[in-house]
């Protein structure tokens, strides 16, 4: 690092369990963040605020004006623009040391075969199923950390699904693709502005501890957050041996 890094990153650096070493751990890092909205705003933003060296966004839709209530990465003068160039905007603002690669793709299983390999972690900030059972069959083929979060209305959850790990459940453990689930989407919804945000940074903080090697990732441990209440209830997450997205790892 040089003295502006010093400096920048001043406050991790104090910290025993970051560290310099921890920082430059987090400077040679790439985070690939699928879904550039309310939840993508806040995790890119404090990624790119930590020095996480290499942030590739992945988004094919637009900065619409009902996305400034919560998607807090855009602004107004970039409406119609790709969220994910938008996100890149952000971030330099922030941090123009960092590297954001935008793709305006929809992130379907050709795109992550490509670019799930090449990164350290995975964080879903998408808003649908079928995405979200992409990415990860991705994590488990290519044995990838990812990093789950969801918010709707109220409701709001965060998980790790970590294929490294024998014991740790994928995502289609704990919601198979062979039930039937309703869509549920903000548009028809709504969601409360700053569950997002809430959601958004607990995501950010899982990836920094994961690239860190700090603390105790959410790996096995389902998060649950009534934002009503501010009552958040934790429910133990176990690996399905029948599963047939990851049944085929080492147990």
């Amino acid at each position: 690092m040089n003295d502006t890094q010093l400096l920048r990153y001043s406050r991790h650096i104090l910290l025993d369990e970051i560290g310099v070493e921890g920082q430059d751990q987090l400077l040679a890092s790439h985070a690939l963040v699928i879904g550039a909205g309310g939840l993508g705003s806040p995790v890119a933003l404090y990624l790119g605020s930590a020095g996480v060296g290499r942030i590739t966004v992945v988004d094919n839709d637009r900065v619409d004006t009902t996305n400034l209530q919560r998607q807090v990465a855009h602004t107004l003068a970039r409406v119609g623009e790709f969220k994910a160039h938008s996100v890149q905007q952000a971030v330099a603002a922030i941090n123009p040391d960092v590297q954001v690669s935008p793709i305006t793709q929809r992130a379907d299983a050709t795109l992550l075969d490509q670019l799930v390999p090449l990164v350290d972690v995975v964080l879903d900030c998408s808003d649908n199923f079928s995405t979200r059972h992409a990415i990860n069959s991705a994590c488990v083929k290519h044995g990838k950390p990812l990093v789950s979060g969801a918010a709707i209305r109220f409701d709001g959850q965060i998980t790790v699904y970590d294929p490294r790990q024998a014991a740790s459940a994928c995502y289609a453990c704990v919601f198979p693709p062979s039930d039937t689930v309703e869509e549920a989407n903000c548009a028809t919804m709504g969601v409360f502005a700053p569950l997002v945000g809430i959601v958004g940074t607990l995501q950010a903080a899982e990836a920094l501890k994961l690239l860190c090697g700090i603390g105790q990732p959410l790996t096995g441990r389902l998060l649950m957050l009534d934002g009503r209440s501010m009552d958040w209830q934790e429910v133990r997450t176990v690996r399905d041996p029948a599963c047939p997205v990851c049944n085929q790892r080492p147990h």
